[in-house]
């Protein structure tokens, strides 16, 4: 499983019809709206490097209101949750 974290800027007063859009793709597992440079971090858990990709490229860049975002890639995962048996194949 790859595992992605995608910073995005957004539109002013447009977060939420964001998190909507976003939402709607397999792979975007969590959203969370956040203080900062950017507006919110959505997580991305997805089978490969392909798939997260196009996930970014064709989805998220394009969804209503995202201004810019910036990917920050997992080298390593760790949590006290079996990750793969939660989100398995997306």
């Amino acid at each position: 499983m790859v595992t992605a974290f995608v910073l995005i800027s957004v539109e002013d007063k447009r977060v939420h019809e964001t998190v909507k859009a976003l939402l709607q793709h397999n792979g975007v597992t969590e959203i969370h709206v956040v203080a900062g440079e950017y507006d919110m971090v959505a997580v991305i858990r997805v089978q490969d490097n392909a798939t997260l990709a196009n996930l970014i490229t064709e989805k998220i860049v394009t969804a209503p209101g995202v201004e810019r975002t910036k990917t920050l890639f997992a080298l390593e995962s760790h949590s006290r949750f079996d990750l793969n048996e939660i989100y398995g194949e997306q």
